[in-house]
């Protein structure tokens, strides 16, 4: 506080006039005269209580309420273009012309399409128009910029509709309504506390010696980067209000380890040339063939490296700041200011999906750590079963008693099957008396729940020859699964959504789409697409997070950490979605088939992170709905200059007119265009209409239609999707919403509209979810990659061999279809904003599968060289074997500086790499074979979906269960014609004498290499463990082939027939 107190003394010598607020000096203006803050009422105020009010508080004079102008040499605010002022600085510092205004047209606009009279205006200064009577809107008071703004509708549930603060979902404004009492601690002004500040705030400005400006972007600030407004490249004057601070931080590996990590694949990099030009330049003449089919394969390999390491090239680190989110949004006492979140389940078949596992699911969803009238959940039966129906009944009646239970001790996890399985001292922190009682009770409950839900399960068993029979007589709709109506029930969120202490609960609402024969309903995606718009119609929560029916909430904490991100004012307009990294329980201590995919999730996806984010992976997504609707990121202001790293890492800032989509001439006609204004390229469905205004009736018209051709024929559907701020109208009845949700799950609603090719998770390959991710980062979004320290979500994994192999070839089948479709990355979205490195790692995630040819043969090299004593390496050189073994060094040490950076264990490194082959051999191989037919021929695979059964034979009975699939004949040939070959080249070796164990050691390295990489896939072969490892039977086998050759060439028991006495007559004797 010295510097405080010295500027102050500085300050008095300069006038005598004393400011009302911090007791300073008044002082003098730019010129060298009093500084007079109001010009009405000349109320005395310091310049720096000036400069704080106008840019942090109310923004008017604190005795006469005029609002402030903008003096000479003070930095631009929002508002100072509309008031005009007597400043005769540039008037461009800031350029957020029509944001609010857009947004408040917009939801004008998807009022009055409610009563089919569909309009859309950007940014012109319309009066307001006369609407519909039953729409009510409750308007704020004057905000900080002096504009109006009209409430929005919260998610809430239609028989109770809550208001929230328009600006504060979803980062879509940073407009802020300032209470002076909640604010400052008192409703007065110069209180200690506001003076304080105001010290602080000056200190911070003397301190930094730099200019009390906001004049600059976040995007400038960061030198290019849309997310530095969570680095440390902070305005300083932001961060002495807690409230005001960044809710995230951006944090970069430290240099120590990021940077011999760069080094040393900029190394491999230039050794991998050197190597390939010495194969290609010394070919082998004896084996031809052999050293072509090598050369081509190492060049694949070295092209698949660089496409898998470079986007690894920027890995970062998060941190989320919970306290100043609900500092923010979440203050105790008062209504919560939290964005609504809509939560997708998904799940189809029942008796491979149990409905236990997607009831402790469900519960743990209900019992979050969030506003309960902020959350609703929808679960997707895309099978139609009355099982799923019944136990989803069964689910709401338990989580009466499960979700107070949960909030009151605040246990962690909130699934109650790995709640009460936890082997943990559950006494710990706990100090409520009743907690052991209540525990207890809960248990027996819960016990009691499963029992009654099994016997559900064990009724399914048998399906009765007339077909299922709901309780009050009537036919299940859904007997015949592929022909039957669209289904929704409505268990939690109407009247008696209350839990046993009288508390509301979240919604809960079951859906079946419509089937019908001939109509195409694209799987899962289609599924998905079904629950988006039902949602928007009941609920249209601005964000939505989507889970597998085995992935439950495991940190009841996870939605608000994603809202750090979504609900950030400066980050959260570029976001598209926020993902969660994959864990997973139930899965063998030395997880034999890298199920837990701990190398995807802690390397390549953080690297992503540092260029325009990781790639979506189908669950433990939150999404922003505005992203999912096709529509554009706002453009962010144009820079001067980006390196050649930059470009790479950062993309282009560049918008020229080809990479807007068609109609963005006719937006330049005569009209400025703010590049801050969220720009959601509405003029390819407006066709013409921009400027049109509210009067013209033909244009209207032309409007609507071209809406309903994008998002199909709901006007209800179409209104909310202007509605950024999510919220469903105050006018309509649960009824009329309810049909309307019927409507837009019909068999024919995307008939004829975008849905699935721009809207919505998007149809063509059986992993939708890398389609979907990829199409958003093409329009220029991008994600995040969330990594709380408590995993958010945890789920089940197959531990069977087969299931494994069966569920990978799944995900390679998926892109091998996006790469020979006309999403392929190799050649879509130049005219987007996908950055190059994002797009290096999209090229690899499709073309990975054909990995698996190159790989197949190079397997397979080994054994032939060995069967035919052929080498694809010549005789080489002692420098040559300098750069073999550099190469080799080169990828040991790339492989430890990873796990070094990444905390990543070389157990799971080494089992990443033996999956790697295991997979490439077999599954990845089929899906190439399977992709190319269903391309070609049009012969379509099955999908089928991954078991989630529970082990209940034991700990890891699956594990060491043989399922036999065609799967398993590619490697295991591989393993037998290895261990042949090594047999072979060692009699081989016996029979030639001395001189031929060199050559031998080269071709035995390069077998080995194939049979250890294959070695858990023997040991899922050998079945359940006894009481003989596995190593020592592979080892017997071996060891007994090689000792019998051995005994065969010794024979010792055969009478040996000497010859002639060579010393002695000589060669010719």
């Amino acid at each position: 506080m010295e510097s405080g107190d010295i500027g102050g003394k500085t300050m008095k010598n300069l006038g005598g006039q004393v400011c009302q607020i911090c007791g300073d000096t008044v002082g003098k203006n730019v010129d060298g005269d009093p500084f007079i803050a109001c010009d009405v009422c000349a109320f005395p105020v310091c310049r720096p209580c000036y400069e704080y009010e106008r840019k942090d508080g109310n923004e008017s004079c604190p005795q006469c309420k005029t609002r402030y102008k903008r003096h000479k040499g003070s930095p631009a605010i929002i508002g100072d273009r509309e008031e005009g002022g007597d400043a005769d600085d540039s008037a461009s510092d800031f350029n957020y012309s029509s944001e609010n205004k857009n947004q408040y047209q917009k939801q004008k606009i998807s009022e009055r399409m409610l009563s089919w009279h569909a309009t859309y205006a950007r940014g012109e200064d319309v009066s307001a128009p006369s609407y519909d009577k039953e729409v009510s809107h409750n308007h704020l008071p004057l905000l900080t910029n002096g504009q109006e703004v009209s409430g929005e509708l919260s998610a809430a549930s239609p028989e109770r509709i809550s208001m929230a603060s328009p600006g504060l979902v979803g980062g879509k404004s940073n407009i802020r309504v300032v209470d002076p009492v909640r604010e400052f601690g008192s409703p007065g002004m110069g209180n200690v506390a506001w003076k304080e500040r105001v010290d602080g705030w000056k200190m911070k400005q003397e301190k930094n010696g730099v200019p009390m400006s906001t004049g600059h972007p976040a995007s400038e600030r960061g030198a290019g980067d849309i997310d530095a407004s969570t680095d440390v490249l902070v305005d300083d004057s932001l961060l002495n209000d807690e409230a005001r601070q960044p809710l995230s931080r951006k944090v970069s590996v430290p240099s120590s380890k990021i940077n011999p990590y760069r080094m040393v694949i900029i190394l491999r990099l230039i050794i991998l040339c050197i190597f390939l030009h010495y194969r290609i330049t010394n070919p082998v003449p004896n084996a031809y063939a052999l050293w072509l089919i090598s050369v081509i394969c190492e060049i694949w390999f070295a092209i698949s490296w660089i496409l898998d390491q470079f986007p690894k090239w920027l890995p970062v680190n998060r941190e989320t700041y919970l306290d100043r989110l609900a500092l923010r949004y979440d203050r105790e006492g008062e209504p919560s200011e939290l964005a609504a979140v809509d939560i997708f389940v998904s799940t189809v078949d029942p008796l491979k999906e149990p409905p236990l596992v997607t009831a402790n699911t469900v519960l743990s969803i209900l019992a979050v750590d969030y506003p309960v009238d902020k959350v609703s959940c929808y679960v997707s039966d895309d099978g139609a079963a009355m099982l799923t129906f019944e136990a989803l009944s069964e689910t709401s009646e338990f989580a009466r008693k499960w979700v107070p239970f949960c909030k009151k001790y605040n246990i962690e996890p909130r699934a109650p099957e790995w709640y009460f399985a936890q082997k943990i001292d559950y006494l710990k922190d706990k100090v409520q008396t009743s907690f052991v009682k209540d525990r207890r009770a809960m248990k027996r409950e819960y016990e009691e729940f499963k029992v009654r839900v099994n016997g559900l399960v064990a009724k399914a068993q048998k399906v009765p020859e007339e077909g299922w029979i709901m309780q009050d007589g009537t036919p299940w709709p859904g007997n015949n699964t592929r022909d039957h109506p669209g289904m929704i029930q409505v268990f939690l969120g109407q009247s008696g959504g209350l839990d046993a202490d009288g508390n509301e609960l979240p919604r809960l609402v079951y859906v079946s789409r419509e089937k019908r024969p001939g109509f195409q309903h694209h799987k899962k995606a289609g599924a998905m697409n079904a629950l988006v718009r039902v949602s928007a119609v009941l609920t249209n929560g601005p964000f939505m997070l989507n889970l597998d029916c085995d992935h439950y909430i495991n940190n009841s904490k996870a939605l608000r950490e994603a809202m750090c991100f979504l609900m950030d004012p400066n980050l959260g307009k570029q976001v598209c979605y926020v993902q969660f990294p994959q864990r997973f329980d139930g899965i063998d201590k030395n997880d034999r088939y890298a199920n837990r995919n701990t190398v995807f999730f802690d390397i390549n996806l953080r690297g992503l992170d540092g260029i325009q984010g990781p790639v979506y992976v189908g669950t433990g997504c939150v999404f922003n709905r505005t992203a999912l609707y096709g529509y554009e990121p706002p453009l962010k202001p144009k820079h001067k200059k980006a390196g050649v790293l930059s470009s790479l890492c950062g993309g282009s800032r560049k918008k020229s007119s080809k990479s807007s989509k068609k109609g963005s001439d006719k937006k330049k006609s005569g009209k400025h265009v703010d590049s801050t204004v969220p720009i959601y390229n509405l003029e390819d469905i407006e066709e013409g209409v921009e400027g049109a205004g509210f009067d013209d009736e033909k244009s209207l018209l032309m409007s609507q239609m071209s809406l309903e051709k994008r998002f199909g024929q709901s006007a209800v559907f179409v209104a909310s999707t202007l509605m950024e701020n999510g919220g469903v109208p105050q006018s309509a009845t649960p009824e009329t919403l309810l049909k309307e949700a019927i409507h837009v799950i019909s068999c024919g609603y995307e008939d004829k509209t975008d849905w699935g090719s721009e809207i919505g998770w998007i149809y063509g390959s059986v992993t939708e979810d890398i389609l979907t991710g990829f199409k958003m980062h093409a329009r220029g979004w991008r994600s995040i990659y969330c990594m709380p320290k408590l995993p958010a979500f945890k789920g089940s994994a197959p531990i069977n061999l087969s299931d494994r192999l069966n569920q990978v070839l799944r995900w390679a089948l998926g892109s091998v279809e996006i790469l020979f479709s006309r999403h392929c990355p190799i050649w879509y979205g130049y005219k987007g904003r996908l950055k190059w490195l994002e797009r290096f790692a999209y090229v690899n995630t499709t073309i990975y599968p054909i990995t698996a040819i190159p790989l197949l043969m190079y397997c397979t090299l080994p054994a032939v060289c060995l069967l035919t004593n052929k080498f694809i390496i010549p005789q080489i050189s002692n420098l040559a074997s300098i750069w073999f073994i550099s190469l080799f060094l080169s990828i040991f040490a790339t492989g430890i500086l990873e796990m070094r950076w990444s905390g990543v264990g070389i157990d799971e490194w080494w089992r990443n790499e033996q999956f790697w082959v295991i997979g490439g051999v077999s599954a990845h191989l089929f899906a190439v074979f399977q992709g190319l037919l269903k391309v070609l021929a049009g012969i379509d695979t099955n999908f089928t979906v991954t078991s989630k059964a529970s082990d209940e034979d034991g700990d890891f009975a699956e594990l060491y269960m043989f399922k036999w699939t065609t799967l398993l004949i590619p490697p295991t040939t591989l393993l037998i014609i290895n261990l042949v070959g090594v047999v072979a080249g060692i009699s081989y070796a016996i029979n030639s004498g001395y001189q031929s164990w060199g050559p031998l050691f080269g071709k035995l390295f390069f077998a080995f290499w194939v049979i250890i990489h294959l070695y858990p896939f023997l040991k899922g072969l050998m079945g359940r463990q006894n009481r003989t490892p596995t190593i020592v039977v592979v080892w017997s086998i071996l060891l007994a082939s090689i000792f019998s050759l051995l005994w065969v060439r010794i024979d010792p028991f055969t009478t040996r027939v000497t010859g002639p006495d060579v010393q002695e007559c000589g060669i010719n004797c």
